[in-house]
């Protein structure tokens, strides 16, 4: 039997293969094995698919099994040397004892995830043993889809209901895995695959020792989605870097873009989302994903449940509370509520939480920002004074209140000396529209007294708090959806059966009616038509 070494079908007299186009007149050089070796009496060895500073892995076969197979070998690039045609390590006298450290946790960290193997999300491990002075690991082979191009066939996005299923036996493999001791630390949309069965794989499995910096090994970080910690040197890996790595991931499959490096977010801790995007995302979704990604690890989500529990549909008020403390770039003052409202604490608290999440919505662009305004106005000297005096001749600061936040940045970069930057601290209003500047600092008029870009902090109104609820009958559940999210509601749907309303229109409200007014963020439940009910035909006998 002749196989291709590149995929491992059978090729007959062909150099070339017929299938995949792979030379198979060529050689594998070193340090990988050489094509055809023959591990463990029974796995042949094709080419590597690919490497990083700890393991390379090869397309294989199984000459036992019949089956195609991945085999892992560890291969800690700079600790060995392998001349070509060899198959045996060596390893000289200084790297000794570091190499075999490190090829018992390699071992070690395999034998767990081949213990998770009730886990849909992990790999299938088959065997690990030791042979030609290193470790080997044998994988399942499926026939998976990259990530990236799934998400690329799936119009660049995922909507959230495709995507919850996805992800979430992902967490649970990833909790399970921590509760071991040990965790993945590069969970990236490289790092991810979709079986036929529309289930995720996911793959790059190495110790934490490959996954930060300051260790024997070149690390492989993943840019947009390794946290800052892994940047420095030997910082202990955890929970909280995990989940860094899967809502950035996340953040991919629903965006279609990743987020900025850590490196880049330390200095920037934005995260940019287009409007249209936020407004078909559940608000929590988006909530949950910022607190992922918060740079500061004190403010990220630091275990599993809670992850899981802030990307489920259905919120406690206490988790929605302690989530909102969380995430300081999302608040909204109790006090200022309470005193118009005239309500209680816990009811404030619980408004207060469902409206900051709401406001994500409306913000196309959403923060997550430590304290983004301290220090932003060193560039440039700006004298506050309440209007441009007549003796001053010189640069005041501009007018931005009653225009909207949009318009401001579009004007600010026309200036080019101007930089707009949006504080966090939103308040409602009866004054000005949603996304209209309401407040500035610099106030407008104040003198410019140095070279160099002015820095402009602005509020951003979010609006009337009590909203209208608009007339939804006989519009389509989708259009009715749409109309009610744009209004800062949250949708739910109960179907009845209607022989005045077409299947899958709206019948009306349940418990309100058109123009009945609610708080923004109120969550609403509309009834929609299953179209007329069929009824069994009588029989003669039972007429």
């Amino acid at each position: 039997m002749s196989l291709c070494m590149g995929c491992m079908r059978e090729i007959g007299d062909n150099i070339k293969c017929p299938s995949c186009g792979f030379d198979n007149s060529k050689a594998q050089h070193s340090p990988y094995l050489p094509y055809g070796t023959i591990l463990h009496g029974r796995y042949i060895i094709g080419s590597v698919i690919d490497t990083n500073g700890e393991s390379s892995r090869y397309i294989s076969f199984d000459k036992q099994t019949g089956d195609v197979v991945i085999v892992c070998e560890f291969l800690p690039m700079g600790l060995f040397t392998r001349e070509n045609g060899e198959i045996n390590l060596s390893i000289s006298f200084e790297n000794d004892d570091i190499f075999r450290k490190l090829m018992s946790d390699f071992i070690s960290y395999f034998r767990t995830i081949a213990e998770l193997k009730d886990f849909s999300a992990l790999i299938k491990i088959h065997n690990i043993f030791q042979e030609n002075n290193t470790a080997y690991v044998i994988e399942e082979n499926q026939d998976l889809i990259p990530f990236e191009e799934y998400i690329e066939r799936s119009n660049g996005h995922l909507d959230w209901d495709i995507a919850r299923p996805l992800f979430m036996p992902v967490i649970s493999a990833l909790e399970a895995l921590h509760r071991r001791g040990l965790g993945h630390y590069a969970i990236s949309p490289k790092n991810m695959y979709v079986t036929a069965f529309g289930k995720i794989k996911i793959a790059g499995f190495a110790t934490a020792n490959e996954r930060k910096r300051g260790t024997p090994l070149k690390s492989q970080l993943y840019s947009g989605c390794a946290a800052p910690e892994q940047y420095m040197d030997n910082f202990p890996l955890d929970s909280i870097t995990e989940i860094y790595g899967i809502s950035a991931t996340l953040f991919y499959a629903l965006t279609g873009n990743l987020p900025a490096s850590a490196k880049d977010r330390l200095k920037d801790s934005r995260l940019l989302m287009s409007t249209s995007t936020v407004k078909r995302l559940p608000p929590h979704v988006v909530t949950a994903i910022a607190n992922g990604l918060q740079v500061k690890r004190e403010n990220r989500i630091t275990d599993f449940d809670d992850l899981r529990s802030q990307l489920s549909v259905s919120h406690t008020a206490q988790a929605i509370q302690e989530e909102i403390s969380r995430t300081a770039s999302m608040n909204v003052k109790n006090s200022d509520i309470k005193k118009e409202q005239g309500i209680s604490h816990r009811s404030v608290s619980i408004i207060t939480a469902v409206v900051s999440i709401l406001i994500v919505g409306t913000l196309g662009v959403f923060l997550l920002i430590q304290n983004p305004f301290a220090g932003l106005f060193a560039e440039k000297n700006i004298e506050e004074t309440k209007s441009a005096t007549e003796e001053w001749t010189g640069e005041t600061v501009p007018k931005y209140v009653g225009i909207s936040y949009e318009d401001a940045v579009k004007d600010s970069e026309k200036a080019g000396d101007i930089k707009i930057y949006r504080d966090t601290d939103e308040s409602y209003s009866d004054e000005y529209a949603e996304g209209v500047i309401m407040e500035q600092s610099p106030k407008e008029g104040s003198k410019v007294t140095a070279s160099g870009e002015i820095s402009i902090t602005v509020k951003v109104s979010k609006g009337l708090q009590m909203r209208k609820l608009p007339k939804i009958k006989k519009k389509t559940v989708n259009i009715a959806a749409k109309t009610l999210a744009n209004q800062g509601f949250v949708v739910n749907a109960e179907y009845q059966y209607s022989d005045k309303y077409d299947e899958g229109t709206v019948i009306g409200y349940k418990d309100y009616k058109d123009g009945d007014t609610l708080e923004d963020g109120s969550t609403i439940t509309i009834i929609v038509s299953k179209g007329e009910e069929e009824t069994e035909p009588t029989s003669a006998s039972e007429q």
